[in-house]
């Protein structure tokens, strides 16, 4: 994804994420929900938006998919 979705992202959600490192720059995020960030609501809030942004930069991706996965997992749990 291009810098510009990355900063879209930051702007609307006040999410920020990581561009890849090395070989992987520019072909892969980093989003660190890790230790005291990890909660169900930070993980739903960034999937909803990754969503968001996608579906305004012109993605196909079917609404609500990346949610609905997550709370089946959740509700597994």
């Amino acid at each position: 994804m291009t810098p510009q979705f990355r900063q879209q992202l930051l702007d609307e959600y006040n999410i920020e994420i990581g561009a890849g490192l090395g070989p992987l720059r520019g072909k892969v995020w980093r989003i660190g929900l890790m230790g005291e960030s990890s909660t169900r609501n930070n993980t739903l809030l960034v999937l909803s938006a990754l969503e968001s942004i996608l579906r305004k930069q012109g993605y196909s991706c079917t609404p609500g998919a990346g949610v609905r996965a997550a709370q089946t997992i959740y509700a597994a749990a």
